[in-house]
């Protein structure tokens, strides 16, 4: 009888680790998509602010780029590739790597803000500093479709 209820204990606290692992991991999942949609959003103000030489805007849109992108590693927890995501294993097989990624995102980011901020002539090099860091993140490191 003792037995019994050990093991029903034990089977009923792996399944709640399962399930909250499985909700922890749809959580980082929908974080990480609402920080890459604002850095998409970002970027594409940034693209109309430099046509208009909007500095200040420019400015502004790169100084969020450069917070969220700090934020980037954390959002992807080992094991959250399951669910609506195009994140691959190679995040977490190539970990040093990714952190470089994301940290040369932010440098990029800041730089351009600096540009930004002092109506650097050249602002378009920081621009597509910018655009090449995203992209060589996604290019490594996403997939094509979605793994659901």
């Amino acid at each position: 009888m003792v037995h019994h209820k050990l093991l029903g204990a034990s089977l009923f606290a792996l399944l709640s680790l399962f399930i909250s692992s499985q909700l922890f991991a749809q959580e980082a999942i929908e974080q990480r998509q609402k920080l890459m949609k604002g850095q998409s959003a970002n970027a594409k103000a940034i693209k109309g602010a430099v046509e208009k030489k909007d500095y200040a805007t420019v400015e502004a849109k790169a100084k969020e780029i450069v917070g969220s992108s700090e934020k980037i590693v954390g959002l992807f927890p080992k094991g959250s590739t399951k669910g609506k995501t195009k994140a691959t294993e190679a995040i977490w097989e190539k970990s040093g790597e990714f952190k470089a990624k994301a940290a040369n995102l932010n440098k990029a980011a800041g730089a351009l803000a600096d540009a930004a901020k002092g109506q650097d002539p050249a602002i378009d090099v920081k621009v597509k500093a910018v655009s090449d860091a995203c992209g060589g993140c996604h290019k490594a490191f996403r997939a094509e479709k979605y793994a659901e």
